[in-house]
């Protein structure tokens, strides 16, 4: 199977496995709040990137926060792949780097990419650490990995950047991740740069959510 044939087949997959339940049909979420300033324009945070306008909120994903949604954003729990071959497919998909996917807000009808939401496996590790683990945990090449300390929301957070080399298509892509603990989770906010998503596509709604972060109700 050449090169092409197998991204393919990898792109499929994941869009299948990871086909949630329940759009978010919720009314439109107020401003974000407590994001910081900006600090650092240009590579490789690009904090000038503006949220974008929100447009829904969080509600089906099963974690112990809310956030705001991208207008023309939607949000779908991950549900456990089933039956023997799912199962060991889906988990490749579904597990990374000692976290779990929980939740995927899906911009593709705004013209955007994927936010997943990740929860660590274990409920002591730090959200450094995860970050750490999640980066590493794709079999990717990893360069220039980052860490900066911030306030995201109504939460002390950690967020890290760096490039990846997929072993696959030898492509090179900037991602960006987020984690915050909330009752007892370490939960990994993420997007990424990739064959069909660029930078502009994904920061607005990655912005929005992080800054309008807030414990559940």
């Amino acid at each position: 199977m050449d090169t092409r044939t197998l991204v393919a087949v990898s792109t499929a997959l994941t869009l299948g496995l990871l086909a949630g339940c329940g759009d978010d049909a919720a009314a439109p979420a107020g401003p974000a709040a407590g994001g910081p300033a900006p600090q650092a324009t240009g590579e490789p945070w690009y904090d000038e990137t503006t949220p974008a306008s929100p447009g829904g909120t969080s509600s089906p994903c099963p974690v112990p926060v809310t956030f705001p949604l991208a207008d023309g954003w939607a949000a779908k729990a991950i549900e456990p792949p089933k039956g023997e071959l799912a199962e060991q497919v889906g988990e490749a998909l579904t597990k990374r780097g000692g976290s779990t996917v929980r939740c995927e807000v899906d911009g593709r009808s705004a013209g955007g990419g994927f936010l997943r939401i990740w929860a660590a496996d274990s409920p002591t590790v730090t959200p450094r650490a995860a970050l750490e683990s999640f980066a590493a945990g794709a079999g990717e090449t990893v360069a220039g990995q980052q860490f900066r300390d911030l306030r995201a929301g109504g939460f002390d957070a950690t967020e890290t950047t760096w490039l990846a080399t997929s072993p696959l298509t030898e492509e090179e892509s900037r991602n960006w991740a987020l984690a915050v603990q909330s009752a007892g989770q370490t939960l990994v906010f993420t997007v990424s740069e990739g064959l069909i998503t660029e930078r502009a596509d994904v920061l607005p709604a990655y912005r929005l959510a992080v800054r309008g972060l807030a414990k559940s109700e």
